[in-house]
């Protein structure tokens, strides 16, 4: 169905599809999203009609709304301003796929693990923005440094991935967020789950190169203390990694 805005001080139109098919609402309503951006059909410097404008055109609920910007936003296509609206940045997205293929039943366990880590480590990160110490200071950053060499030296930075979040748990000062981190040990970190047959290594970089920038960003918000934008940057962190492998699920 068609869906109109006048947003940008005058109508265009929306060309989307109602969204009924089984599977994840916010992935189809994002997938449509991506594409406009990407074919230019929502030039760069436009604005996206508002939630209910979206609604009405999708055919979906607000919080589905917000799950498909949040994905775009993860990709690096779009920014959300308070009293603005979302604004189109760029139409390349910044993703890049980790695997060419994943097994089944692999997936599901990655989305559910992802799934959990939705659920607790934004908190982590706030409490740890609020509650750290020096020594926190000094281990968040070398946990960060460990991980920037070992995509240096072209590794799957499995380890350093872990560590990081691990350093993040244990700076909440909570000790049931470390323990519960720690029994589950390195299986939080998906490509710990990947095979090698299934890994893209041409992609690698590009992708880890990604992590690496959302690292930066949930670090900087802790490091500065501030609460509310770690939470907000480590959700978007999961949430990008939750969508992307749910599409090898969709495919």
């Amino acid at each position: 169905m068609t869906g109109k805005s006048d947003a940008t001080n005058g109508l265009w139109a929306l060309n989307v599809q109602s969204v009924s098919r089984p599977g994840s609402l916010s992935i189809h309503v994002a997938d449509q999203l991506e594409t406009l951006i990407v074919n230019g059909e929502i030039p760069v410097g436009e604005k996206l009609p508002t939630e209910s404008g979206l609604c009405d055109s999708f055919g979906v609920s607000r919080t589905v709304i917000r799950e498909a910007i949040t994905h775009l936003k993860s990709l690096g296509l779009v920014a959300t301003r308070r009293g603005v609206g979302t604004t189109v940045l760029r139409n390349t997205a910044l993703e890049a796929m980790p695997a060419n293929r994943i097994c089944p039943t692999t997936v599901e366990d990655i989305l559910h693990v992802l799934e959990l880590r939705l659920n607790l480590e934004p908190a982590a990160a706030e409490l740890a923005a609020l509650r750290h110490n020096d020594e926190d200071r000094r281990i968040l950053r070398d946990r960060h440094e460990a991980f920037i060499r070992a995509r240096a030296e072209h590794s799957q930075a499995r380890t350093e991935d872990y560590e990081f979040h691990h350093a993040i748990a244990s700076a909440t000062h909570n000790p049931f967020f470390k323990s519960l981190y720690e029994q589950l040990s390195q299986s939080v970190i998906p490509r710990a789950k990947l095979m090698s047959i299934e890994i893209n290594t041409s992609a690698t970089d590009k992708y880890l190169s990604r992590v690496e920038d959302e690292h930066a960003a949930i670090l900087d918000a802790i490091l500065a203390r501030d609460g509310e934008a770690a939470r907000t940057m480590m959700h978007q962190h999961l949430n990008r990694a939750w969508h992307m492998y749910a599409k090898f699920q969709e495919s």
